[in-house]
């Protein structure tokens, strides 16, 4: 890392624009800001995540994915870089598979909650489903790296097995749609 924050407020972005990890600067509400920023805003939801569960494997899966998230942040804040490979999403598949392998087939809807922590993990996933939109978008203006885009696709979708999976562990369930429910 080139440099240390040593003052936490720098007054250069009073006017409203910040600076990009090239040098450049770029007003505060780009795409591409909003974009490192909703990535950013996962990375936080996913923190409370580990916080608050007591699941020792499960924390480390997603600590190793916070990484991932603040290298996805560095790669859209220097733009033209590249820090998410394949082989980021290929680890996120495999952990899918590990906690997929264990639950049962989907036949209903879930709705987000069934415990905090399923909670939290579901709220986890619409921000990334947020990202993902975000980086889509920000792909029609200016090129991306492409496999970020699939890492947040997996990532949604890991998300979601999480919180089934800690639906389940926390002893709560899955809370199912009842679409025959009176109106």
């Amino acid at each position: 890392m080139g440099h240390r924050l040593s003052k936490i407020y720098t007054r250069t972005g009073d006017d409203g624009t910040t600076g990009l990890g090239d040098g450049s600067r770029t007003q505060k509400d780009s795409l591409r800001v909003e974009t490192f920023g909703t990535v950013d805003e996962l990375n936080s939801a996913i923190g409370v995540m580990i916080a608050s569960i007591d699941h020792e494997k499960m924390a480390s899966m997603l600590l190793d994915v916070q990484h991932d998230l603040f290298d996805l942040g560095g790669e859209l804040c220097i733009p033209g870089s590249e820090m998410i490979a394949d082989r980021h999403t290929k680890r996120l598949e495999d952990e899918l598979d590990q906690l997929n392998a264990d639950l049962p087939p989907l036949k209903d809807f879930i709705l987000p909650g069934g415990s905090k922590s399923a909670a939290q993990a579901h709220l986890a996933r619409t921000i990334c489903r947020r990202a993902e939109r975000r980086l889509i978008s920000l792909a029609r203006q200016e090129p991306v790296n492409e496999p970020a885009i699939r890492y947040l696709n997996r990532l949604s979708d890991l998300l979601f097995v999480t919180a089934r999976t800690l639906a389940r562990a926390d002893g709560a369930g899955e809370v199912l749609w009842d679409h025959e429910r009176d109106r």
